[in-house]
């Protein structure tokens, strides 16, 4: 959900005789804290095309570029600013795409092993087709090794184009829409490793691997006190950083990891505070009742004891993926990922770039892989594991809808530019390859917004 009922409410009643609010309700989901949304990563990608292609473009470049650096004693290491973002935050992102997902298949809509096939064999077509169209394009060339440039989606727009529709889609939408991104996302830090990844340093897998191992060994035993999963979550990062994969594919591993059910049902808590409340309102009462200061510090005391006691209780019925959801969102949607876009959008608009773009097979070929591979991929794919029997259409979940989802998969940005930086070392092809993903990003959020108009009018029309 965007906005608390409440507020979504009073803003869907001005929108009736408002035209401000009328548009606030069209774009508050861009700018939803309770989900990781795509407004502000907008307005940041739109900045930093704008100072980029502007006199001090070249300054601003410089700025990200600009190392920052670690010394304690003779040891020194740094990086540049925008490799720090991409390697220390951007793994937060995912983080939150690998719980959310996990929720999904654990309890949420793709909770029975035929809907959970749905996404996966649609992630496995958003993968394969748009691949081959852009070897369609490259194969032979010196940009052939390009290809997974066209391999994943970008989260959290795709999340923000769905997200409009919250009240008039079924709720399956956004669970197949994520638990995709995820997978292809999954797909692409792979490629990162497989394909872009010159030399693994396996000491620091293996590092990676006991941080890992020791978050499931806490888990087993129930840990409640949550530093020392931070503690070695740092060590999985460390390890897989260390190691020369992308560290963004650490956040993955340790968001499936994640419990989707919380340690106390509420049936449960309800028996175990009855008791402390009633103690609780007790000791109130004699704090209020004595003239003793001393009766009436030990009373307090121990109604702060019984507060302790049923905060901890309550804490219990919270889920642990659901309580870190919760706190990352905000710093993820209004830091993480409008520092990564000001930080990793450089088109320099020009007209040799356009014109280079346009007999490109580069350019052309991460247009169509994204523009029409990631839709046609995805809907074949699914169509074909339910015309076999493995696949199930999710409740609600029409082909028309399925396309749409297909369709916003074609917002290729955070792993596509990720890829791009790594895949091209000359900077005319790092260039034609952003202004592509540019390009098909907004073609295929345009398409995606309008076939899901379109399954959504259907639908009321339908009710």
């Amino acid at each position: 959900m965007a906005l608390n009922p409440r507020l979504s409410g009073r803003v869907a009643a001005r929108a009736h005789h408002s035209p401000a609010a009328a548009i606030l309700q069209k774009i508050e989901p861009f700018f939803a804290i309770g989900q990781v949304s795509g407004g502000p990563l907008l307005i940041a990608t739109i900045v930093a095309l704008v100072v980029v292609n502007s006199p001090f473009g070249a300054d601003y470049v410089r700025l990200w570029d600009r190392p920052v650096s670690f010394s304690y004693g003779a040891w020194t290491f740094g990086r540049p600013a925008a490799e720090w973002i991409n390697d220390a935050l951007m793994p937060l992102f995912f983080l939150i795409i690998g719980t959310e997902v996990k929720r999904e298949f654990v309890k949420g809509s793709l909770a029975s092993w035929q809907t959970a096939i749905f996404p996966v064999a649609g992630a496995i077509g958003g993968l394969v087709v748009p691949v081959a169209l852009y070897l369609a394009f490259n194969y032979g060339t010196p940009t052939q090794h390009g290809w997974g440039v066209v391999a994943a989606m970008d989260t959290a727009f795709s999340l923000a184009i769905v997200a409009m529709f919250t009240n008039r889609l079924p709720p399956a939408v956004r669970a197949v829409l994520l638990a995709f991104a995820a997978i292809d996302d999954v797909f692409g830090l792979l490629v990162i490793a497989v394909a872009y990844t010159a030399t693994i340093d396996w000491w620091f897998v293996a590092l990676a691997a006991a941080g890992y191992l020791g978050i499931v060994g806490l888990l087993r035993l129930r840990w409640v006190a949550s530093i020392p999963y931070v503690l070695l979550g740092l060590v999985v990062w460390i390890g897989v950083f260390g190691s020369g994969i992308h560290p963004t594919i650490a956040g993955v591993a340790v968001g499936l990891l994640l419990p989707t059910s919380s340690r106390l049902s509420e049936r449960v808590f309800a028996e175990r505070v009855q008791r402390p409340v009633d103690q609780f309102k007790e000791a109130v009462a004699a704090a209020e009742d004595t003239d003793d200061p001393a009766v009436e510090e030990e009373a307090r005391d121990h109604a702060q004891q019984r507060l302790g006691y049923i905060h901890e209780m309550a804490a219990a019925t919270d889920e642990a993926a659901e309580r870190l959801v919760r706190v990352l969102t905000p710093w993820v949607s209004y830091i993480v990922l409008p520092l990564f876009a000001v930080s990793n959008v450089r088109i320099h608009f020009s007209p040799e770039l356009v014109g280079k773009a346009l007999h490109s097979p580069l350019s052309a070929g991460v247009v169509v892989g994204l523009v029409i591979g990631k839709p046609l991929g995805f809907l074949a794919a699914t169509w074909l594991a339910t015309r076999l029997g493995r696949a199930t259409l999710p409740e609600g979940v029409t082909w028309q809808m399925v396309l749409g989802i297909g369709g916003v998969a074609g917002i290729g940005f955070t792993i596509s530019l990720f890829i791009a930086e790594l895949a091209f070392a000359d900077v005319a092809e790092t260039e034609q390859a952003s202004l592509g993903i540019l390009v098909a990003s907004i073609l295929s959020g345009l398409f995606g917004y309008f076939i899901f108009w379109r399954a959504a009018t259907s639908k009321s029309e339908s009710e």
